[in-house]
């Protein structure tokens, strides 16, 4: 038997630069608590077993926050700016066009210049 592989809108994704998200509330790994750091977003594909797995696209607003990371995750950075630095490493900025890997395990501060818009696949 073949399994079929889930169709994910193609179409879709070449809008995740505009396209309208979902209020995801308050940022709880914000660092600072006079700066609520408000998140969107909208989960494009999940994976049917409970992995956990999905992929989507986030947004959030300025000021520093604080990862740890439970899963791997990979970014590419759709607009805005942001640094981050593994605990006990070098800090890392990224901007438009660029894209991360974050491995399960990962921690460390990312400080968000401006708000931040981004493709994701947590697995």
């Amino acid at each position: 038997m073949t399994e079929t592989a889930p169709v994910i809108d193609t179409a879709f994704l070449a809008a995740a630069a505009t396209a309208d998200l979902e209020d995801w509330g308050p940022l709880e790994e914000a660092t600072e608590a006079g700066t609520p750091m408000a998140t969107r977003g909208l989960t494009i594909w999940s994976a049917p077993d409970s992995s956990g797995a999905e992929a989507g696209i986030w947004e959030c607003t300025a000021g520093p926050s604080y990862w740890v990371q439970e899963e791997n995750e990979v970014i590419y950075v759709l607009s805005g700016s942001l640094t981050v630095t593994p605990d006990g490493g070098k800090p890392t900025t990224l901007g438009p066009g660029d894209m991360a890997v974050f491995p399960r395990g990962w921690r460390g501060p990312w400080e968000l210049h401006e708000t931040v818009r981004k493709v994701y696949v947590v697995f």
